[in-house]
């Protein structure tokens, strides 16, 4: 059961790519925090490059983009220099998923994260939450209109 409109997102610190410490206290003027099942699973990889192909409409509106795997963070880096991936990729390897499930978006039976995107203001509540099926990416177009409700909110 994933999070909903209104709740107040769990707080985090995870290795990036680059094992740089990333806290959600530092996304202070809103978020976009992306669970995504694997690094270099097709539709992850297609997903994420539609994300870094259309970083501009997180930027313009002034919010922090963010994805988070169960991958280790040598994958994640791997994977972002093949697939020229800039945003920050979060590994939530070990504890094997611990901040993928405060999110409410871990998969106990594959043990994997589910494809949950949650839209976050500054002050950390949820705005809109993206989801798609397993097997299937998210469209860029409703992160556009979820960011929106950010700035709404502002």
């Amino acid at each position: 059961m994933a999070l909903d409109v209104g709740d107040a997102s769990p707080d985090f610190a995870l290795a990036n790519q680059f094992g740089e410490t990333v806290e959600s206290a530092s996304l202070s003027g809103g978020a976009v925090v992306v669970f995504f099942p694997f690094a270099f699973s097709r539709i992850c990889t297609d997903e994420l490059g539609e994300l870094r192909d259309n970083l501009d409409i997180f930027d313009a509106a002034g919010i922090s983009l963010v994805a988070i795997a169960v991958d280790h963070k040598y994958t994640l880096r791997a994977f972002a220099e093949t697939n020229d991936i800039s945003f920050d990729l979060l590994a939530d390897f070990w504890p094997h998923g611990s901040v993928t499930r405060a999110f409410d978006a871990f998969d106990e039976v594959h043990g994997y994260a589910e494809r949950i995107s949650y839209v976050l203001d500054g002050s950390g509540t949820v705005r809109a939450v993206i989801t798609s099926p397993h097997g299937q990416g998210r469209p860029i177009t409703e992160y556009a209109q979820a960011l929106s409700l950010v700035e709404d909110a502002l």
